[in-house]
């Protein structure tokens, strides 16, 4: 009886494309979480799949210096690098939370040579949600 022919591109031999011609993607989603305390820049295609990632504590910052702009600004540098040299023109950046690290890395994705179509704010905002607790008597 013969072997079944696996698939080229399945996940079960582990390889999804081929290890000497690095994958093209001319155009990709910029996802920048910035928190209070740390800011995760997340590169993907437009499928979806995430290509690059970076954070203020991946870059080396510890503690309460992860949520400063520098921090940031080096997180969006790292995550960008690596898909600059896969060929990425086009970008659409989605912003989320209201840190510090948030302008800076939004400053480092406008001086790259990735052109920005549009920036979306994906923060979530209040629609005068939950009832304020009542006044404290005493």
């Amino acid at each position: 009886m013969a072997k079944p022919i696996p698939k080229i591109g399945s996940r079960k031999n582990g390889r999804l494309g081929s290890r000497k011609h690095p994958r093209k993607i001319p155009k990709g989603f910029i996802y920048v979480q910035a928190s209070f305390n740390n800011t995760i820049v997340t590169v993907t295609d437009v499928r979806g799949r995430v290509i690059s990632w970076s954070s203020g504590g991946s870059c080396g910052f510890k503690g309460t210096r992860r949520g400063t702009p520098f921090a940031g600004q080096t997180a969006a540098v790292n995550a960008i690098r690596t898909v600059a040299d896969q060929g990425m023109q086009r970008a659409e950046v989605r912003l989320k939370g209201a840190g510090l690290g948030r302008d800076a890395a939004l400053r480092v994705i406008r001086r790259s040579r990735i052109l920005v179509s549009f920036i979306r704010e994906l923060s979530n905002a209040p629609h005068n949600g939950c009832r304020c607790p009542k006044k404290r008597r005493v």
